[in-house]
């Protein structure tokens, strides 16, 4: 298959599209991951090594492919993630028989900062899921639009890519939700979370329409604590408590260990003593939607 016989049977349509995602932050290697570096290493190296045994320069190679000569050095050299499109063309332009395609899971995690892809281990293997923040409204609930002005107001200042990379890897734990048989989750927001418009009121509006979504899912509670408790279990800080299917779990709080995951008996115990009063404290999963569904018409 020859660069001219590609280019003229419909790669121009895809250049197109693929030199403006290729400037798209988030592609860039976590410099502080040395698995995610090693990863990116090896395809690199893999992909220049089957280019220059095909007898194809970088220029010619990425004209095939909808990418430019610069963006291919940092391929090969191990400083950019190659996207998945790039993967599957690089196989089909290399005849390298799904080899490379083949690398494409593993490309994937490396998007993830490394803390992401251990408590997204965790959360794809947990039965039940008890899940508590006080600042936010949880990431596993979050809509991409939410999560990135969340993510841009931290200081000091994450860089876009950064963000791009965290907004991903947070999305991508939500495929929690789609497992079969799906995980019990249980969810206690915060009143106050709900109204603070971060991002601007669509921003809001769609976080409040989305978190109605998630309520109507048979696996999942939400409930929300109101501003006008008297008492409250949860000043502690933040709660998770994920249980598996052999009768383990672990748990993680700020008041707990130092927010070090846990799975003594006993700090479990306790983890799920606070959840639990913090539940009753909380209003019930039927007035908790009656309230989103309040808040989101004053919005």
């Amino acid at each position: 298959m020859s660069v001219e016989t590609d280019v003229k049977t419909g790669v121009e349509t895809d250049t197109e599209r693929l030199i403006g995602e290729t400037d798209e932050p988030g592609w860039e290697v976590d410099p502080d991951d040395e698995w995610g570096l090693a990863v990116i290493a090896t395809v690199g190296r893999q992909l220049r090594l089957r280019r220059e045994a095909a007898g194809l320069r970088a220029a010619e190679f990425g004209k095939v492919l909808g990418y430019g000569e610069d963006l291919v050095y940092k391929i090969e050299g191990g400083k950019r993630i190659p996207r998945p499109e790039y993967l599957d063309k690089a196989d089909e332009v290399l005849g390298a028989g799904g080899l490379l395609a083949a690398m494409k899971e593993d490309v994937k995690k490396v998007r993830y900062p490394k803390k992401v892809r251990d408590l997204a281990k965790l959360e794809a293997k947990a039965v039940e899921l008890q899940l508590y923040d006080p600042l936010n409204i949880h990431g596993l609930l979050q809509t991409p639009e939410y999560a990135r002005a969340l993510l841009r107001m931290r200081r000091p200042a994450y860089t876009e890519e950064e963000v791009e990379r965290f907004v991903t890897a947070r999305m991508a734990r939500k495929a929690v939700f789609e497992r079969d048989p799906a995980p019990e989750i249980s969810f206690v927001l915060e009143e106050w979370t709900l109204r603070r418009p971060l991002g601007g009121k669509d921003v809001l509006r769609h976080q409040l329409e989305h978190l109605l979504e998630a309520g109507r899912l048979r696996s999942v509670e939400l409930q929300v604590m109101p501003m006008d408790r008297e008492e409250h279990a949860g000043v502690d800080g933040g709660i998770e408590v994920l249980k598996f299917e052999d009768g383990s779990a672990v748990g993680r709080s700020p008041a707990l260990a130092n927010g070090r995951p846990v799975s003594e008996p006993r700090q479990l115990r306790i983890l799920e003593l606070r959840y639990g009063i913090i539940r009753a404290q909380a209003l019930t999963p039927r007035e908790s939607t009656a309230f989103i569904e309040q808040l989101l018409g004053e919005t």
